[in-house]
């Protein structure tokens, strides 16, 4: 046990030293900044439209749905990339050389994505409270967005982790980006899902993204905003349910995953790796 609680806090201290690092280094700076800005601007020319039938800002029902895919693309994408580029680089090697290394590992992780992700929603949900009129501000705004933020990595970082656990590089993170950007445009992100066809309703249904949105949404808009959703509920039980069914079958399928993927780690397949690697990169 004591040798498990060494591991834990080796892996916040490493958790809060990464994260440090990222916020000191220019081009994770921008990483975080440009999607914001572009963002912010993309809802900021949708001002002058309204929400089908009501007197409502599309840009301010569009904001709390840009919230809710920041978190389900912090928790999922940006672990997948983190596992498969150092996987390819040897530090997965090194963490499984040292006892109890794996488990500092991904705690490092987890404190390091939950910290990024908290910073990419901070990015857009700042600027956009000033920007966008008819937001609720109340405890049970703040309330409600902590435990849609909770579920919601708990929901995505074990799936982050099994695909960066099966991808050979960080390149091959194009396999994921195009369905993932598939499934953000029929989860009702940028437009209600209630104009699609309804079985892109049910297949968006599926997904954490739809779910996070629709979370995002019941925090930040008025009550009457509920009555352009699926049922014009909020439906918080059925968010509740989705995101921790998500949580679970991560959970159970993650640590299977990464102990495979760990047990075929070796030194020349690292080497392998970074040959490839080499070969490909620009002369």
């Amino acid at each position: 046990m004591s040798a498990v609680l060494s591991a834990g806090r080796a892996g916040l201290t490493r958790g809060r030293i990464e994260l440090r690092h990222t916020l000191t280094t220019p081009q994770d700076v921008w990483a975080y900044v440009f999607p914001a800005v572009a963002l912010i601007v993309v809802m900021t020319f949708m001002r002058g439209s309204s929400v089908p039938g009501m007197r409502f800002s599309l840009s301010s029902l569009t904001l709390p749905g840009v919230l809710g895919m920041n978190i389900a693309l912090g928790g999922l994408i940006n672990l997948a990339t983190q596992l498969a580029s150092e996987r390819e680089d040897g530090t997965l090697l090194r963490a499984k050389a040292v006892p109890n290394g794996m488990l500092g590992y991904l705690v490092g992780k987890i404190v390091q994505v939950s910290g990024m992700t908290l910073i990419a929603v901070a990015l857009v949900l700042i600027p956009g409270v000033f920007l966008f009129d008819g937001l609720e501000l109340t405890a049970g705004t703040w309330f409600t967005l902590l435990w849609v933020l909770v579920l919601g990595l708990v929901a995505t970082m074990p799936i982050g982790a099994v695909v960066g656990s099966l991808l050979s590089s960080p390149r091959s993170m194009g396999v994921v980006m195009l369905p993932t950007m598939a499934i953000i445009g029929i989860s009702g992100v940028f437009y209600p899902i209630t104009a699609l066809p309804t079985w892109l309703q049910g297949l968006g249904q599926v997904f954490p993204i739809y779910w996070l949105g629709l979370g995002t949404r019941s925090a930040l808009l008025p009550d009457s905003l509920s009555a352009v959703e699926l049922t014009h509920s909020w439906r918080h039980f059925e968010t509740m349910g989705v995101l921790l069914a998500w949580a679970v079958a991560g959970l159970v399928l993650a640590p299977v995953i990464l102990r495979r993927m760990a047990r075929r780690e070796s030194g020349s397949s690292v080497a392998a790796r970074m040959e490839k690697a080499m070969q490909r990169a620009p002369r």
